[in-house]
């Protein structure tokens, strides 16, 4: 039979794993504003070759060089949700590039 120090040790680290995590301050969105190229990984880029970003707070406009219009939200610091017609989640990288679900990845240029 355990010892009432151990179940005691148990209960105080089982209880302080359900503790809620104390969450960084607010940060600013980040700044996704500027030209990308759109890089096959490993999906052929469909929509164009290059586009122009716009940024409104958590709302991205994207505009291609074949004329294609698509708008994105940021949904954290670290990621987008394609709106339709664009329909694809994105992952923001530490260099700011952007991962596509739809296989590409678009970096700035």
């Amino acid at each position: 039979m355990p010892s009432k120090s151990v179940l005691i040790s148990l209960v105080a680290v089982a209880t302080a794993s359900l503790l809620p995590v104390a969450a960084p301050a607010d940060e600013p969105a980040p700044n996704l504003a500027g030209n990308y190229r759109c890089e096959p990984l490993p999906t052929p880029c469909q929509s164009g070759q290059t586009f122009t970003v716009t940024q409104t707070g958590n709302q991205i406009e994207f505009k291609s060089d074949t004329g294609f219009v698509g708008h994105a939200r940021l949904t954290s610091r670290i990621s987008l949700s394609g709106e339709p017609t664009w329909n694809a989640l994105g992952v923001i990288t530490a260099d700011n590039r952007i991962q596509w679900s739809n296989g590409t990845q678009w970096r700035k240029i």
